[in-house]
């Protein structure tokens, strides 16, 4: 039967949804536009409705997407890029960090950190439980060892449990009584083997320093109270806040425990992610069972599939640990000297294989830790396997960290189809790369550290990242370090310098091809794509490499919402 009424009905509710999209209709003009699209890199204008671009190019082609009521926004000449991506970084941890004690760079003497340990005490920022921890050491801490057992094992710190943590994430430092409370003791390192013993500090009648690295750092954090989940909340609260000031609309979380999904769940369900994040389970070899740890990954990819702007999307695996004295578990094609080490591979290469030709199979990322050369080879090896067992799923498996190469590895990444996802903020010549390494390695490898240049130049695939809170998240300072590669001690092999330009492509279109959604709906200014922008204070490709590096952000917008500053 004809119903007028609900003729009407439909047609008032066509024409508020048409009012409603013309009112959301803006065209962003009198820019200076990076796309991060190869075959027109630049803009002038971007026509947006509601949460998608419908236009790119100048002012008059724009206009003719969208319609005559829709707002126009002049940018001032101001440079406008795609939302800026992170291919690894742990942003919890990160926003933990910005709400806990951490030294950050304001640390680097005894005396300055005496003094902060003291005010995160008295302040309560670094208590967790009855345990004093405070995070973000530079790695230099770790040779003054004596000084870190007289300065906290006396006094107040005789009874007051104290863990120290590196700023790499992978090393710590406990005093006493806290090795006492884990039942860190000479006993425990004699009965280790030596792999075991080397991830702790000690004397040679086995009396443990209190330097841990590793396993030791998870043995003697496991007695540390674990942040719960409104702790956990309220740091990823701060990390949203944190990433949308630097311009940057999503990321990888590589360790995507249990926790930290639930954290990224609870944010996205309350309306305050407003960001895009791709989470990776890690699979720990070293626990056993990796094809459970699999099929648990996959069963948390299933529980996110509807989650808004959360997914779950591959697994972590770590090859090695870190290459800096006195750590050194990084595994390395020739030995550490005078140890005569290779460091550690965390997992058997038949085994890694396996699990890496099981995830591709299941459409799962495979993204490896890997900072030594032999484990680089070892990480392209397995990816290598999957690519034959199961021929090319286009599948972006990725590398992270890559501090050192062997040469005739840099253009597999080419030819396997792997992303090479660096920390370039770390290529500087400064104590981490030269004082704390260069004495301790073949001079054949130490030639190629951080080889970005080279994964380009051959035809590979960049992707940015940070490891905040490892290091700072300020894409533009990371940015700066790949193009200069200067330090204190002068520059780190001027020959691996990286195009600020190519880096821009790093931070947009590679790193949304890491997390697995380039093409499809962020990463690049193109009509169809989501309405992530950046707008920073500069033209960003023209300026100096220094006036580059302090850009800052003016608006963040993220699906055509204003998360951060306002228009200009």
């Amino acid at each position: 039967m004809f119903r007028p009424t609900r003729v009407l009905t439909l047609l008032s509710l066509f024409l508020s949804v048409f009012a409603f999209a013309q009112a959301n209709e803006r065209v962003l003009y009198n820019a200076k536009i990076f796309t991060a699209e190869s075959d027109y890199p630049y803009a002038e204008a971007v026509a947006i409705r509601g949460d998608k671009i419908v236009a790119v190019g100048n002012r008059a082609e724009v206009s003719k997407a969208v319609s005559s009521s829709a707002e126009p926004i002049d940018l001032k000449g101001n440079f406008l890029t795609p939302g800026l991506i992170d291919s690894h970084c742990h942003a919890v941890d990160g926003g933990l960090s910005l709400i806990s004690a951490d030294v950050g760079e304001d640390v680097s003497t005894t005396e300055e950190l005496a003094k902060f340990v003291a005010e995160a005490k008295a302040s309560g920022r670094g208590m967790r439980g009855d345990v004093l921890e405070v995070g973000g050491l530079p790695l230099a801490f770790w040779s003054k060892n004596k000084e870190l057992n007289d300065r906290f094992n006396a006094g107040a710190y005789a009874v007051q449990p104290l863990l120290l943590r590196g700023m790499d994430g992978h090393t710590a430092w406990a005093n006493k009584a806290l090795l006492k409370r884990a039942q860190v003791d000479k006993k425990l390192i004699s009965t280790l083997d030596e792999v075991g013993r080397g991830y702790y500090g000690f004397a040679q009648d086995f009396e443990p320093n209190g330097f841990l690295v590793d396993a030791g750092v998870e043995k003697v954090g496991a007695v540390v109270p674990r942040p719960d989940q409104e702790r956990l909340f309220a740091a990823g609260r701060s990390a949203v806040k944190y990433m949308h000031q630097l311009g940057i609309t999503a990321w990888l979380d590589p360790l995507a425990s249990k926790e930290i999904l639930a954290t990224y769940k609870r944010l996205s369900e309350a309306g305050e992610l407003d960001s895009h994040v791709a989470a990776l389970p890690v699979i720990e070899f070293k626990k056993g069972h990796p094809q459970q740890q699999l099929a648990q990954a996959i069963q948390w990819r299933e529980d996110f599939k509807n989650v808004p702007d959360v997914k779950v999307v591959g697994i972590k695996v770590f090859a090695d640990g870190v290459l800096e004295y006195p750590s050194q578990t990084a595994v390395l094609s020739k030995p550490y000297q005078p140890s005569g080490k290779n460091g550690e591979l965390l997992f058997d290469p038949a085994e890694f294989s396996k699990i890496a030709i099981a995830a591709d199979q299941q459409g799962m990322i495979v993204h490896v830790h890997a900072i030594g050369d032999q484990a680089v080879t070892e990480a392209l090896n397995g990816i290598e396997a999957a690519r034959k067992a199961n021929g090319n799923s286009g599948l972006p498996h990725t590398i992270t960290h890559l501090q050192l190469f062997r040469p005739y590895d840099i253009p597999r990444f080419r030819d396997l189809g792997v992303i090479a996802s660096f920390q370039l903020y770390w290529a500087n010549a400064g104590t981490d790369t030269i004082e704390l390494v260069k004495p301790h390695i073949d001079p054949s490898l130490y030639m190629w550290q951080y080889p970005a240049r080279s994964v380009l130049d051959t035809g590979g695939i960049i992707a940015g990242a940070s490891d905040w809170p490892v290091s700072t998240a300020n894409i533009f300072q990371a940015i700066y370090q790949a193009e200069t590669r200067k330090g204190p001690a002068g520059v780190l092999d001027a020959g691996q310098r990286v195009p600020r330009e190519a880096m821009l492509y790093a931070y947009t279109r590679n790193a949304a091809k890491a997390l697995g959604v380039e093409g499809v709906n962020i990463g690049s200014i193109a009509p169809g794509k989501q309405a992530d922008f950046a707008v920073l204070d500069r033209d960003f490709l023209t300026v100096t490499p220094e006036e580059a590096r302090d850009s800052k952000v003016l608006w963040t917008i993220v699906g055509g919402k204003t998360v951060y500053g306002a228009k200009p």
